[in-house]
């Protein structure tokens, strides 16, 4: 509940009320503690906060309950109780908040897209688990992609440029440096649980726009995001590839906004374990960086999760403000978790942290919030305010209803626009067809050169016929000519041997 210019978050053992500064919640927090102890609560009464105070609202829906937002909560004997005991007869109303549904999946609520392009190299190497080997070639992948005007949008677009450039590398090897098939082919193997995951659902146009996640209704009320995750946490290649890119785009988008009265944006990210479990080091790494630079925009960022012990520690050393509800400790590695959270706590001396951590009920926590100089609180055993809306999820009916008069249907169809994979699909098939022309033309050359031969060996022959005719020609005038030189002889010889004889 907000009021007086702070996040009522509930009382103390003593009765006091134990608030969370407004100016100071972009200083990130974490919401911690085991299942069934109330993390959603706290997390649905910090977002209805938010949004009444004006601040936009990002929350993944891992259980589906917290759907519950977008209906008034349901009066009970266990709620009039709780609103006695916290003193808010006057301002409580069962009541819903403005709400927004996104899905990746496309199934309940409205699309969330970005493109490769968005993503960039560098996220996406990270997210694939590329080698530095691997993670310079797809660098060089993206140059060659923008230097030709290949867009790259989908992961079919992706994928078709780095086919491409694996049959075309020694084209390119001189100008932008060597690329061997085994890395293009371990690029091609590491896209392939992105895209078993849904990566061809969320890769796409049009994009979102971030901004769009940064809006308040007409009565100034934040709007609150709420992204189904039931799926999404499922797979947790597209769960880091959406949290990175949501963060990267946050903080190039977002100019310097220094101390404010109030964030801009908050984000809660519930069952964060998910997201850093069996995590590479170079992904922790780039999260621990995106979480220390975007307070700086005015972006706070809650984790929600089992243990303080779930979140890498470089991360967790910046969630300034500390909800942790009850913990069991039956194992070692049990009490292990224990002593973390505690150790996580600024001292109170009224109580050993430890045991208050393994005593708390259902509704209560342990509880820790930078003051307005930004210092943090001792730790306060707290019973946390009960929220206002639905304690369990929407009905499908309000979904909807909520998706068709939210203003985001222009993100609910796709749009396939002519880019990489197209451009060269039509090069292609261009490239075919010229092969194609060529090999006709060369078939016809081929033809041409054999009916000119077999022409001219025609033409070879009837000239050889044509002289052979000739010759015999000749040899029988100049046989007729030895015949009447023969005859001419004998006559001649006969006419002088008359005249011998007679003389």
């Amino acid at each position: 509940m907000y009021k007086d210019g702070k996040i009522y978050m509930g009382l103390d053992d003593s009765g006091n009320e134990v608030t969370m500064q407004l100016n100071m919640s972009n200083r990130h927090g974490l919401i911690a503690g085991a299942s069934g102890t109330g993390k959603t609560i706290t997390m649905k009464t910090m977002a209805e906060s938010f949004s009444d105070a004006g601040v936009p609202v990002f929350m993944c829906d891992v259980k589906g309950d917290v759907s519950g937002l977008a209906s008034p909560g349901v009066p009970s004997e266990s709620m009039e109780k709780r609103i006695d005991k916290f003193g808010i007869r006057d301002s409580f109303e069962y009541k819903s908040y403005p709400v927004c549904f996104w899905d990746i999946y496309q199934e309940k609520g409205h699309p969330v897209r970005a493109t490769v392009s968005d993503m960039g190299p560098e996220l996406l190497s990270r997210i694939l688990g590329l080698t530095a080997v691997q993670e310079g070639v797809l660098n060089i992948v993206f140059r060659i992609a923008d230097d030709r005007g290949l867009l790259l949008i989908d992961l079919k677009d992706l994928r078709a440029v780095l086919n491409y450039v694996s049959e075309h590398r020694a084209e390119y090897v001189a100008s932008y440096g060597n690329m061997s098939t085994q890395s293009i082919g371990g690029i091609l193997r590491a896209l392939l649980p992105l895209e078993n995951q849904g990566g061809e659902l969320f890769f796409g146009e049009p994009p979102l726009d971030i901004f769009d996640w940064m809006r308040t209704d007409g009565n100034g009320k934040g709007i609150i995001n709420i992204l189904d995750s039931v799926k999404l946490v499922r797979n947790p290649t597209l769960y880091a590839s959406f949290m990175l890119w949501m963060m990267a785009e946050l903080f190039e988008s977002l100019p310097e906004a220094g101390d404010l009265e109030k964030p801009k944006m908050v984000f809660f990210f519930d069952e964060a374990h998910m997201l850093f479990s069996d995590a590479p080091k170079v992904l922790v790494q780039k999260i621990e960086q995106m979480v220390k630079l975007i307070r700086s925009k005015g972006v706070g960022i809650y984790f929600v999760t089992q243990s303080p012990g779930d979140i890498p520690d470089g991360v967790l050393a910046q969630l300034s403000n500390r909800v942790q509800h009850a913990l069991r400790a039956y194992t070692p590695g049990e009490q292990k978790a224990v002593k973390v959270a505690a150790q996580s706590f600024r001292v109170n001396p009224a109580f050993k942290t430890e045991d208050v951590i393994m005593q708390l009920g259902v509704g209560y926590a342990l509880t820790s919030f930078l003051d307005e100089e930004g210092v943090p609180g001792m730790a306060q055993q707290t019973a946390i305010i009960c929220p206002q809306s639905l304690m369990g999820p929407v009905d499908n009916v309000e979904r909807l209803k909520r998706i068709n008069c939210d203003g985001m249907e222009k993100y609910d169809d796709g749009v396939d626009n002519i880019s990489a994979y197209e451009v060269l699909i039509q090069q292609s098939e261009l490239e075919e067809e010229r092969a194609r022309l060529e090999k006709e033309k060369e078939e016809f050359r081929k033809k041409k050169e054999k009916e000119e031969a077999a022409a001219a060996k025609k033409k070879e022959k009837e000239k050889e016929a044509e002289e052979k005719k000739k010759e015999r020609a000749a040899e029988r005038r100049k046989a007729q000519i030895e015949r009447s030189l023969i005859s001419a002889g004998t006559q001649v010889l006969k006419r002088g041997l008359f005249k011998t004889l007679f003389k």
